[in-house]
């Protein structure tokens, strides 16, 4: 009687509850395909949903690249899942993505997950569509032309010669990472947002942190209750935006008596006025915001990557130090005086394009963009159901990419040959593509060329951890954060 009693407790304690999981994680799934377009004959991609309601989130949270890189491997270029409260197709390989690319509008739009549409706001121009899309694009392009891109140099010179000093002077090691977030962030907060040195110095260590905690739950479940990721990621997010607003409040001032500053915040501002438009300083906050998310995070996960491959690959900064001789920049450093860049001396480094190009391939900061199916459409025999969302993979791309031999090799000089022929173009997508290609990315390119300019021709360094894990959150980092001991460089 006793062992019969045993038996049931735990028929009901145990197994009972399983088997009602289990059940419940089939109809889900079930529940998840019958989402597929019944006028469409051709099948859904292969794939799981993952748990009822947070679908398989948490492993992507979790996991990151290990979870894709498994997905890839089981199910292929093409595979459906559930993330962020969305069923979700992933996308990989150039031809896949291309179709999801030039379908802007067509087939899809971008949407990006909840989170970060209500962490970010839906006036940037991530989020926007059409006419306001163009208009939005068109104001912070001014911000990036050649013109304004030559006035952005000597700021990016002394924020970056400063930081190099500061590494240099240290005995201990340097936290790469942490540091090259700092140094990026400064930039952009003089160069896009016209934030004055003492407006930095004031804010700095208060802005980056609240920074730190916005990013680190930018993808996160959308549930704002009091400590969830997103009640965090807003409350940071509120923080910078009273920030920037004290800033927007003093570019108006400043632009009503007849002064005025060319930076991608004011050239927003300016847009605005343009149109008619009232001005909304909510949007304008968010676009700020979007501003710096893009202009730093990026730009600080793929100096971090130059530093990693270039210690790792000593030849090629020797390489680097020869081009430089070779256009008689190295000496005017060497001589501690400012070296003469512009936009011409910059275009002519063309194995240092060739270094950044290739970190790049390797490690691109942002692993891939977000879409929704706007109709139900085919896709290399798939069908992706309208309102699912679409995910298309950079890291992943290039990782199966064709025109790349030897892949897990660096090598910068692969990229010194023929430019990518237009057939093989979105093999190579670190910028993404189409309509929505990053509006920084020659901004992204004159930066690290500085960057590598001041470090090759003032610094050795070692990594003292040797080649590093990385992870992506929502950006590729190295989760030791790369610590490293620069010495002075003295040319012979």
């Amino acid at each position: 009687m006793a062992l019969s009693t045993l038996l049931a407790t735990f028929l009901c304690t145990i197994v009972l509850p399983i088997l009602l999981f289990l059940v419940a994680v089939k109809l889900w799934e079930i529940y998840m395909i019958r989402g597929r377009d019944p006028t469409c004959p051709s099948p859904l991609p292969p794939g799981s949903m993952g748990l009822p309601f947070i679908g398989e989130t948490l492993q992507l949270i979790l996991q990151r690249r290990k979870f894709l890189r498994m997905k890839r491997q089981k199910y292929g270029y093409i595979y459906r899942t559930h993330l962020f409260g969305n069923p979700t197709v992933r996308v990989t390989g150039a031809d896949n993505v291309r179709q999801i690319l030039l379908g802007e509008h067509k087939l899809v739009s971008v949407q990006w997950p909840a989170s970060v549409r209500t962490i970010l706001g839906s006036d940037t121009l991530s989020s926007v569509h059409g006419a306001q899309h163009k208009t939005k694009k068109k104001a912070i392009l001014q911000a990036f032309s050649k013109e304004a891109l030559e006035l952005y140099i000597p700021v990016i010179q002394e924020e970056v010669r400063t930081a190099v000093t500061e590494w240099l002077a240290r005995d201990s090691c340097v936290l790469v990472y942490p540091e090259m977030k700092r140094l990026m962030f400064r930039i952009a907060m003089r160069i896009l947002l016209g934030f004055e040195l003492e407006q930095i110095k004031t804010d700095e260590q208060q802005l980056v942190e609240a920074f730190e905690e916005m990013i680190k739950n930018l993808f996160s479940l959308p549930i704002d209750v009091p400590f969830s990721g997103l009640y965090r990621g807003l409350k940071a997010r509120n923080f910078i935006h009273s920030k920037i607003e004290e800033n927007i409040k003093k570019k108006l001032q400043d632009s009503d008596r007849g002064t005025s500053h060319r930076d991608a915040l004011q050239q927003l501002i300016d847009s605005s006025k343009k149109n008619g438009e009232p001005l909304s300083m909510q949007a304008i906050k968010e676009s700020a915001t979007e501003l710096l998310f893009g202009g730093h995070e990026t730009t600080a996960s793929t100096a971090t990557s130059l530093i990693m491959f270039l210690g790792l690959n000593p030849e090629a900064v020797d390489r680097l130090r020869q081009e430089l001789m070779e256009k008689v920049i190295i000496v005017h450093i060497s001589l501690a005086t400012r070296a003469n860049l512009n936009i011409e001396s910059l275009q002519q480094l063309k194995y240092t394009g060739c270094v950044i190009k290739e970190t790049l391939r390797i490690n691109p900061p942002v692993p891939g963009g977000f879409r929704v199916a706007l109709k139900t459409f085919k896709l290399n025999g798939y069908q992706i159901p309208k309102g699912w969302n679409v995910i298309y993979s950079i890291c992943d791309t290039h990782d199966v990419a064709e025109i790349f031999p030897n892949k897990e090799d660096f090598q910068p000089e692969r990229f010194m040959t023929k430019p990518l022929a237009d057939s093989s173009r979105f093999q190579y997508i670190p910028f993404g593509g189409g309509s929505r290609m990053c509006v920084g990315k020659e901004f992204a390119k004159v930066l690290l060329k500085i960057f590598l300019v001041e470090v090759v021709t003032r610094c050795h360094w070692t990594l003292l951890n040797g080649p590093p894990t990385m992870k992506t959150a929502p950006t590729v980092y190295p989760v030791d954060n790369l610590p490293t001991k620069f010495t002075r460089y003295i040319q012979n």
